[in-house]
């Protein structure tokens, strides 16, 4: 596996997350201050791909700089916010999801096992009853 481009992709995705999150910041401010501005950025949004928050931008640069320029400097503020604290709730929302994941699949195995137990021991008492009825039929034939 190799870390580096691993690293590179998350962090592409990161950015086109916190883009997206800087749109819908400046959406709703928008929807306050100037309604007509933040219809035409919902429609424009609605027609580029926000999941490459690098080309979407590109796309809005070339249409309205100054909602591009807006919308990074947030993107960039929510980025300098919360990074200090993301590796570590990162770290912690893997560790919870995936002891989780861990303790259902403990269940499931163990309601199977317990089930199979159960028709083990549906299959030697219908053995017992067949050989309890054998041997009575046995010993009225004598």
């Amino acid at each position: 596996m190799d870390l580096k481009q691993a690293a590179k992709d998350t962090a592409k995705v990161l950015t086109s997350y916190l883009t997206f999150q800087a749109v819908k910041t400046v959406l709703s401010q928008l929807k306050e201050t100037n309604p007509a501005q933040a219809y035409w950025l919902n429609t424009f949004s609605t027609k580029e791909a926000l999941q490459d928050g690098e080309t979407y931008l590109t796309a809005l640069m070339a249409e309205k700089p100054d909602l591009a320029m807006r919308i990074m400097t947030v993107r960039q503020h929510i980025a300098e916010e919360i990074c200090e604290f993301l590796p570590e709730m990162v770290i912690a929302n893997l560790q919870q999801a995936n002891m989780e994941h861990r303790r259902q699949h403990l269940e499931r195995l163990t309601q199977l096992g317990d089930a199979d137990h159960l028709d083990q021991s549906e299959t030697l008492s219908t053995l017992e009853v067949s050989q309890e009825s054998a041997s009575d039929g046995e010993r009225s034939l004598e």
